[in-house]
């Protein structure tokens, strides 16, 4: 069965690039294309797809807030924040949320099918500059004993070198392993580390603070 897609974007030129991406892929089905949250809520209610693609910055209500919205009642939709925006507060206001994954917009002709596969298969994608904001901010607050037990041999390579600031292309040169390869072990590190309930605690915690 295809898996069922919703794209919320503003910015025609992207949300065209989304669609013929989708389009060309056989195992997934573009359900709806919306420019703004207030328009796409009660269809997306209504559709109930398996994926939501949403831009963070939207005319109206935020894709933050409409996040949220969708969260409540259904819960079990898989949302993929697709933004240009990296610094942490939003990061955080997004898993805070309920983002099950968070896109920086110049890596999706590259990596958009990946992430809805992923996110599909109970992954977390995220743009390696993402990953590597996430790593360091493990690297801060501490890696318990038995998550770091979890990780292989390759995985600690691959998690010390996103530490370092490296890039998913040049991990994969320094390791001699494809770049598809690096995001495996990316998401197998995350999945092991426990990244989303983690990052959600501290975005809890930050929420809570202010």
């Amino acid at each position: 069965m295809k898996k069922s897609v919703v794209v919320v974007e503003d910015d025609r030129g992207l949300r065209d690039q989304i669609t013929r991406i989708l389009d060309m892929a056989p195992d997934i089905n573009c359900s709806g294309v919306y420019m703004s949250a207030e328009e796409s809520l009660p269809q997306i209610i209504k559709i109930r797809p398996d994926v939501v693609l949403m831009d963070i910055k939207l005319p109206g209500m935020s894709g933050i807030q409409c996040a949220a919205e969708i969260k409540k009642s259904f819960p079990d939709i898989q949302i993929i924040m697709v933004t240009v925006y990296e610094d942490s507060e939003r990061i955080f206001r997004a898993l805070k949320a309920g983002a099950n994954g968070y896109m920086i917009k110049s890596d999706l002709p590259d990596q958009l099918l990946e992430a809805i596969r992923d996110v599909h298969a109970g992954g977390a994608p995220m743009s390696s500059s993402i990953a590597r904001k996430v790593v360091k901010h493990f690297h801060l607050v501490g890696v318990s004993t038995e998550e770091s037990d979890n990780l292989t041999s390759r995985e600690r390579e691959v998690l010390e070198l996103l530490a370092q600031g490296l890039i998913y292309k040049e991990i994969g040169d320094k390791l001699n392993i494809a770049v598809t390869t690096v995001r495996t072990h990316v998401q197998k590190i995350c999945s092991k580390m426990h990244v989303r309930s983690r990052m959600e605690a501290v975005a809890k915690r930050r929420a809570e603070s202010f």
